[in-house]
């Protein structure tokens, strides 16, 4: 019954969308808040009854079964066609929660942070918009229809983050994240349609139902189109091109330049964005691939994985040497997004051919659970961030310092959420990171040691951050007309809500862990869709926690005191290394050079010249020639009979003599 309740997921916050966006002038900022936020609540609602029937439903020998309980053919392209619906599997109900949650937790900050802004209710609407697009993603029965939904997500992002559309700083950053993006969906349009001309098909069953069925019969003998595809390089071929648009739309290297500036939006889309929508997107689809991944393209994974690497690796050196707290959350993203793609690219098969070992099933499911649990403490910082912003009235790390005594909520819940994600014991972010480098390890030692490296360094960003804010020396030039004070409940009660479950998370998962439990995070998401039981390695979990702990013990150190000689020290020593870190190794200045000078002055302006002087320069003469032929015939079509007579005349004339002569 809850299933055929499915499609209100989506069209609550569509018509939340539509009254605020056409309504909204004529509310109340207080009414148009609660429309939007009663719009997710019920949406929240229907979310967790849909997961808890669907985890607490029988399986099919064990495994759980996937859901369609809307579908209907929208367009009809001969042997093609274009559905739409509504898929219920693991991966998509597991989104449901976070999309939902984390939404709602926006919705809720969103009424405190927002207050008597103007556009208030052009802001909920926008918000609205965004969840409704990012659910029909993750809900999307079609590739066609993710691809859709992916769009729509991408508009959203461009309202939201240049919702203060008078200024300039906001303009620029809309166009660059609409612009990055769109750039590299245009990859993931020409991988869909090579997809759905080589097979006939947008489906995710195309292949899905070989892996995920225990490696069933191969179903190409009937096809041939099917089987070339499936047999050569077509299929790898599309997969990677479809991975591109991902790579942009979770800012992957080099794609991510649009992340950090996108900062210029209100900082609960920054929340959103970062922890709920847009950036997991490009994870989410490579686990909704990653049959494909494994049965057609499991060499390409090598791509995915070393893309991620050398992502996680610049964004954590980036945030080492930020100022500003959002963009030091923003590269965090960055990084952690890419621990994610990590995790999926070492989840190769065994020696089992289709059917998935336990290393596959472990990398997949560590990803996920990263997912889930970085959504909850990424969403908590991202917020209370903006509850600091609103105490301080600035991004700048400068004008902070010694908050904690003025913000008591924000800053255990601010230390929980850094605790979580450094990977610490008992803390969501320790169990999920710690089983991607498990993962990494059994890929190769090297990725794997390469991994725990980033997560050290994602410990010491992360407390170098902590310290900046709420310890050190005061900033009491900056607080003499201001006193920095606490969040309203509005804001606080969403800290506190991810916080638990941060906390509650990290709890069951790292003793069920160590205790060989069932009933973990792998027993509702996993690649084969059947149980996986989480069991630490304690050799690499006692490894990582201490590495961790170094680290919070260096930034501690190094950050924590009133005066910081060593940060100032290590700053004289290195400052062009500081400084190439602080501007993010000058990847705008090289897109800049690789955009304007070669792209547009070397291959943009000689087409131009082309197009402007040989193709339309030879049109122009034909043209012209045909204009002057006209002029020049033009007496000969006065409408003078006397003269055409005399012309007849003189003709006849002529040509009999020619004719006499010969």
């Amino acid at each position: 019954m809850i299933y055929e309740l499915s499609y209100l997921i989506l069209l609550l916050p569509l018509l939340s969308f539509l009254v605020l966006g056409l309504a909204g002038m004529k509310m109340q900022h207080k009414t148009a808040g609660l429309i939007g936020t009663c719009s997710l609540s019920l949406v929240t609602i229907l979310s967790y009854w849909t997961a808890f029937t669907y985890f607490t439903a029988d399986r099919v020998n064990g495994i759980y079964q996937t859901i369609v309980p809307f579908n209907f053919t929208w367009l009809p392209l001969g042997n093609l066609h274009f559905d739409m619906g509504i898929l219920l599997d693991p991966i998509s109900v597991m989104m449901l929660v976070v999309i939902s949650t984390v939404s709602l937790m926006v919705h809720i900050y969103s009424f405190g942070y927002m207050h008597g802004e103007k556009g208030f209710q052009r802001y909920y609407a926008f918000l609205s918009l965004f969840t409704m697009s990012m659910l029909g993603l993750v809900l999307a029965t079609n590739i066609f229809q993710m691809y859709m939904f992916w769009e729509l997500v991408g508009v959203s992002s461009y309202l939201l983050i240049g919702f203060y559309y008078p200024l300039k700083p906001a303009i620029a950053a809309s166009k660059k994240a609409f612009i990055v993006t769109r750039f590299a969906d245009m990859f993931f349009l020409v991988g869909i349609l090579t997809f759905g001309y080589f097979t006939d098909s947008f489906s995710f069953s195309f292949a899905g139902d070989i892996v995920m069925g225990q490696g069933t019969t191969p179903f190409i003998e009937a096809n041939i189109s099917k089987a070339v595809a499936a047999g050569g390089f077509i299929i790898p071929t599309a997969l990677v091109l479809m991975f591109i648009g991902g790579a942009g739309k979770s800012a992957m290297f080099p794609l991510h330049i649009w992340l950090p500036d996108a900062m210029e939006g209100p900082t609960p889309v920054s929340a959103l964005i970062h922890a709920a929508t847009m950036v997991v997107a490009g994870v989410f689809q490579i686990a909704r691939m990653f049959p494909l991944w494994i049965e057609y393209a499991p060499q390409a994974m090598s791509i995915v994985v070393w893309v991620g690497v050398i992502t996680a690796f610049y964004a954590a050196a980036v945030a080492c040497a930020q100022s500003d707290i959002k963009r030091v959350l923003a590269f965090s993203t960055i990084s952690q997004i890419a621990f994610m793609m990590v995790a999926l690219g070492v989840s190769l098969p065994g020696h089992h051919g289709a059917v998935l070992d336990n290393h596959a099933q472990l990398g997949y499911m560590a990803g996920m659970f990263h997912l889930f649990t970085h959504a909850m403490f990424k969403a908590c910082l991202f917020l209370g961030a903006g509850c600091i912003i609103h105490a301080v009235h600035s991004n700048e790390m400068a004008l902070m310092g010694g908050l904690r005594k003025y913000m008591p909520i924000t800053h255990i819940t601010f230390l929980i959420s850094c605790l979580a994600i450094a990977g610490i014991p008992f803390f969501s972010g320790f169990s999920s990171k710690d089983e991607i480098i498990t993962a990494c390890m059994a890929y190769s030692p090297v990725v794997g040691w390469i991994m725990t490296g980033i997560a050290a360094m994602t410990a010491f960003y992360m407390f170098r951050l902590y310290y900046g804010i709420f310890w050190g020396t005061e900033n009491k030039e900056a607080h003499e007309h201001h006193t920095p004070h606490e969040a309203p409940l509005t804001m606080t009660l969403p800290l506190i809500v991810l916080c638990v479950i941060t906390v509650g998370v990290g709890v069951y998962t790292t003793i069920a862990g160590f205790a060989g439990w069932g009933g973990s995070f792998g027993s509702f998401v996993s690649a084969a869709g059947t149980d996986y039981t989480i069991h630490f390695n304690t050799q690499i979990a006692a490894t990582s926690t201490v590495i961790a702990i170094l680290s919070i013990c260096l930034a501690t150190y190094i950050y924590k005191g009133e005066s910081q000689p060593i940060a100032d020290r290590l700053y004289k020593t290195f400052p062009k290394l500081h400084r190439a870190a602080y501007k993010r190794f000058y990847q705008d200045e090289i897109w800049q050079f690789v955009t304007h000078r070669i792209i547009f002055r070397c291959v943009s302006t000689p087409i131009a010249w082309f197009d402007r002087h040989v193709v339309d320069g030879t049109f122009n003469f034909l043209a012209w020639g045909a204009n002057e032929g006209g002029e020049s015939l033009r007496a000969w079509q006065s409408g003078d009979v006397r003269k055409y007579a005399v012309w007849f005349l003189t003709g006849t004339i002529a040509l009999t003599l020619i004719l006499l002569c010969i």
